[in-house]
């Protein structure tokens, strides 16, 4: 079961998840072409080990197992899986 990041992110995008991740599945990075237009960071539900380093490392408690997101907030385990798939 991958992680999911929620709307406390929105505007913050602290990259502390991304330093941690060992399996680089938090994009876009500082370092990535959409980085600017994205209002928030995703995790990709296909590569995401559990691992649980980015929960620890959010400074704005917003990451969450996907079965533990808040149910006002259960869009965003949509929202970060389609980051993730092609147009």
């Amino acid at each position: 079961m991958a992680y999911v990041i929620t709307e406390p992110c929105i505007g913050t995008k602290d990259n502390s998840c991304v330093e941690v991740c060992p399996v680089d599945c938090i994009h876009p990075t500082p370092d990535e072409a959409d980085y600017e237009q994205q209002e928030m960071l995703y995790i990709d539900p296909d590569e995401c080990i559990d691992c649980d380093a980015c929960v620890e490392a959010c400074p704005v408690d917003a990451i969450y197992p996907q079965d533990m997101v808040p149910p006002e907030w259960a869009n965003y385990i949509e929202r970060n899986a389609a980051y993730y798939k092609p147009d």
